[in-house]
């Protein structure tokens, strides 16, 4: 027992950190939005299908291959969750302060299931693929175990590498990334400096959308995409999200990482059935010794 265990460790390890690091991006998404709006959008879930139906389309229909086709799965989502925001969810914010968010949120929630319904009229719920060359997994013999890596799975995460740096140089270094921190950091002093919080709204929106709707693509690049596809994987988000600290881009970075390795890692004494509870378990552990979550004071 003890042996199969240190065989299949490395193998999950590895698993765990590709999966992390797919996560990561509609985590961060997720975040980045809340960090900014100050409430849980949770039509991540729909705009990650809506990324990975926009990549299929893209990549399949038209013929691009797999890098214009994640350009594609960022423009289609970014551009439904700024409209879907600003003249579905921003009224319910501004009803009350007490209440805004809330019934932001739950419509949030009935706005992702009608839009995953319009995509699920449009395409079908048949499983779909991606038009991908087929390529034999790399495997490495470790002496104690063969660990398998398969090249999709490094390039989907070498994709993911990319667009975090992209992103956080955009924050760190250019004017608009300084405006977005700062009024996530504290919206009534940035508005003070003259920063237009309404239109930070409006591209963390954009951005945290894009994000989500790439993210979804590389999900669905590894294996297939159906109208649940976002659906399936929003709870992961949601946790990855939690456990880092809601607003906080590295945090959910971080989170992601936990999150993906746990889960994995969880197959050495779980049915598979049970990988989402993990994600939830990690939640309760965090929250109860870091309230605010790992990385929770919103460093960016």
């Amino acid at each position: 027992m003890l042996a199969h265990l240190i065989e299949e460790l490395p193998q999950l390890i590895v698993n765990g950190l590709v999966v992390g690091t797919i996560l990561a991006l509609p985590a961060i998404g997720f975040t980045a939005i809340y960090a900014v709006l100050r409430f849980p959008n949770f039509t991540v879930a729909s705009h990650a299908t809506m990324g990975a139906y926009a990549g299929f389309v893209a990549n399949v229909w038209f013929g691009l291959p797999v890098l214009p086709s994640l350009a594609v799965a960022f423009i289609v989502p970014a551009i439904s969750g700024l409209v879907c925001d600003e003249y579905v969810l921003k009224p319910l914010r501004r009803t009350s302060a007490a209440t805004g968010p809330m019934a932001a949120a739950i419509a949030a929630v009935a706005l992702t299931i009608a839009l995953e319904n319009v995509i699920r009229f449009v395409f079908g719920n048949d499983l779909r693929g991606y038009d991908l060359p087929v390529y034999r997994d790399w495997r490495f013999d470790l002496g104690f175990a063969f660990l398998r890596v398969g090249p999709q799975q490094v390039e989907n995460a070498a994709i993911s590498v990319v667009v975090m740096a992209a992103l956080f140089t955009f924050l760190a270094f250019t004017r608009t990334g300084k405006m977005m921190r700062a009024v996530a950091d504290n919206p009534m002093l940035a508005s003070i400096k003259g920063i237009n919080a309404e239109t930070v709204a409006r591209l963390a929106s954009l951005i945290g959308m894009g994000l989500v709707g790439v993210g979804g693509m590389l999900l669905g690049l590894d294996t297939s995409i159906d109208p649940l596809t976002g659906f399936r994987a929003v709870l992961t988000v949601f946790a990855a999200a939690v456990v880092g600290g809601l607003g906080s881009i590295p945090g959910a970075v971080v989170g992601a990482m936990v999150v993906g390795i746990g889960e994995e890692l969880s197959l050495l004494v779980l049915d598979a059935s049970y990988r989402t509870a993990v994600g939830f378990v990690a939640i309760l552990v965090v929250l109860t010794f870091r309230p605010r979550g790992i990385l929770g004071e919103r460093a960016y």
